[in-house]
């Protein structure tokens, strides 16, 4: 069994209850909008880091970032991609089992088509009313399942 932390929108910030819901991940992913290199020093701390780049994500440290990424976790195809009106792919078509994306700043797993899709939400300053949250996604052979960890302030 594979633990993957999913983490976005941190926007500059990285909560101390973000940090501690991430810790025993086998792999981490950042779906964008990192605002800050120093997040992703503190992150591939914990484990190894897969991020794509938010449309917030301007600054010099951040141009080599992809928008995009790609990650195999086991038996198991993910795609990163900050927001997901810009897909441009077919996920299915492409083998991908699951899509990693942020943006809405709306916590979400949904499956469809095959494809599971996943938005960890916000971990960084709160927006409008919406949760302060990650994700955990588990792979396990070909199977994979994801839950939404709200954290605590």
């Amino acid at each position: 069994m594979i633990r993957v932390g999913l983490i976005s929108d941190t926007h500059g910030l990285l909560r101390p209850q973000a940090v501690a819901a991430l810790r025993g991940s086998d792999f981490i992913v950042h779906g964008g909008d990192i605002g800050d290199a120093g997040i992703l020093d503190a992150l591939v701390a914990i484990a190894p880091l897969t991020v794509v780049r938010g449309n917030n994500d301007r600054e010099a440290w951040a141009g080599a970032i992809p928008e995009t990424a790609f990650l195999k976790v086991g038996d198991v195809q993910v795609y990163a991609i900050h927001d997901l009106s810009q897909i441009d792919i077919d996920p299915a078509g492409a083998g991908v089992r699951v899509v990693i994306s942020g943006h809405s700043h709306q916590p979400k797993v949904e499956e469809r088509g095959g494809v599971l899709y996943v938005n960890p939400g916000s971990a960084g300053p709160r927006r409008f009313k919406l949760p302060i949250a990650v994700a955990e996604l588990i792979v396990d052979g070909d199977t994979v399942s994801a839950r939404i960890v709200e954290l605590p302030l």
